[in-house]
């Protein structure tokens, strides 16, 4: 944590670094005591061009490496008081229902950017053939046009995409790539990419490990549609926001109060409970929750009551969501600006390379777990003067029954976190925070 002046001074002013959804770019803000946590995220959003901001925010891991968002209408110095230094992660919060409904193909490209980490760390969890057919927009996008005389032999291979990664898998994508995808721009490549990926059941679920009534180990994951749990590549549940009631918690458990219709004039109450591995775990499960349902339902923000989370056995906790809707963005008419701002898109797979000024945080995989290719020019995502395209969504798509994509069925990549492969790879003494 950089400070320049005393800790009695008024005037302070704290620095915090900001790792962006591609691992080699950072920002840097220096804020002041009284500012809040908004004023971060929309200096972020403002060195991005970023004018859809409501579905980002900012994330950080505490001294007990337990995961939190950056509360906007908090003071933020008071929230990270014992990080030294100060880091935070910039991701979608708010993953919106439909990607291609967003205004700017700079928010849509952010949400792609997003995407492809869900892809790379296993939260997009999916079948070996979706898997190959999103990995082939990757490389459209990113390579273009397969060319024999330079995409030699496996060229795939060279390119770090999936938590799991194996040759079958290579070979679907680069007939997909060969062939369905030829002639696509990297702006229709990534549009069909987000259209595939938003249709997926673990589409915008980042999976928190919880266990059921009879002990058995699950994923909940929380997205637009409601509350979804996963047992290795099965959805087991989905509670959807009209039936939740009431989400609550008693200590490690997480609980949710159901109204289930039987029929059409029977009305059932179910309560459901999911343990989690700590009470701090819990808590923030549970505001996860609160912010999606409300966000998601709510009409206006102003329609939001203060929600009381814990029970007379529990820590009790009470938060009032702040913000706006989802319902209130989209009423939003017209473009947000006569001129959207150009995109540099980030050649990911080109070059390895570790971004050695980048620190390394918590809730981002390291160097040594995940390896990451980068472009060989280290210029940052959201500097001026760059080439891009409008996007187009007129396409033609690649449907997911396409026969370059079999085994539909077939788990491949396992729900686990960042945070979690980070926490793996430190106990063996081999991952730097």
């Amino acid at each position: 944590m950089l400070k320049f002046g005393s800790k009695s001074d008024v005037t302070v002013v704290h620095r915090a670094t900001i790792r962006l959804l591609d691992d080699a770019e950072i920002i840097h803000c220096d804020f002041q005591p009284q500012d809040k946590g908004r004023y971060i995220l929309e200096y972020v959003c403002k060195q991005l061009n970023i004018l859809e901001t409501d579905y980002f925010g900012l994330r950080y891991m505490d001294h007990c490496r337990q995961r939190h968002w950056l509360d906007l209408a908090k003071t933020a110095i008071k929230q990270v008081k014992d990080m030294d230094p100060i880091l935070f992660s910039f991701r979608v919060k708010f993953y919106p229902p439909d990607p291609l409904r967003l205004k700017e193909e700079i928010t849509r490209y952010q949400v792609y950017q997003q995407l492809k980490r869900d892809l790379l760390h296993g939260r997009l969890y999916c079948s070996p053939g979706e898997a190959a057919l999103l990995a082939a927009c990757i490389v459209q996008s990113e390579i273009g046009d397969y060319d024999p005389k330079l995409h030699e032999g496996n060229y795939i291979s060279e390119h770090k995409l999936l938590l799991k990664q194996t040759e079958a898998i290579e070979e679907k994508a680069m007939k997909l790539h060969q062939t369905e995808l030829k002639g696509f721009t990297p702006e229709q490549a990534e549009t069909h990419f987000l259209r595939l990926a938003s249709q997926l059941d673990t589409y915008a679920v980042d999976p928190h490990p919880v266990k059921d009534q009879k002990g058995a180990q699950l994923y909940l994951g929380i997205n637009h549609c409601g509350i979804l749990t996963f047992q290795g590549s099965r959805k087991t549940h989905h509670f959807r926001w009209p039936e939740v009631q009431k989400i609550n918690f008693e200590g490690k458990m997480f609980i949710v109060h159901l109204t289930i219709s039987e029929d059409v004039r029977t009305k059932k109450k179910h309560t459901v409970g999911f343990k989690c591995p700590t009470g701090s775990n819990c808590r923030h499960v549970w505001r996860c929750a609160i912010e999606q349902m409300l966000f998601f339902t709510l009409p206006r923000a102003s329609d939001a009551p203060v929600v009381s989370g814990g029970s007379i056995f529990s820590w009790g906790t009470k938060f009032k969501y702040t913000g706006r809707t989802e319902k209130e963005v989209l009423e939003e008419t017209g473009p947000l600006r006569k001129e959207e701002p150009p995109i540099q898109r980030c050649q990911t797979t080109c070059l390895r390379r570790k971004a050695s000024s980048v620190p390394a945080t918590p809730s981002t995989p390291s160097q040594d777990l995940v390896e990451i290719r980068y472009s060989s020019l280290p210029r940052s995502c959201h500097s001026a003067g760059l080439d891009g395209a409008g996007m187009s969504e007129g396409s033609t798509g690649v449907p997911f029954s396409s026969p370059y994509c079999p085994d539909n069925t077939l788990p491949l990549l396992e729900p686990v976190s960042e945070d979690q492969e980070i926490h793996g790879r430190r106990n063996n003494g081999q991952s730097r925070i």
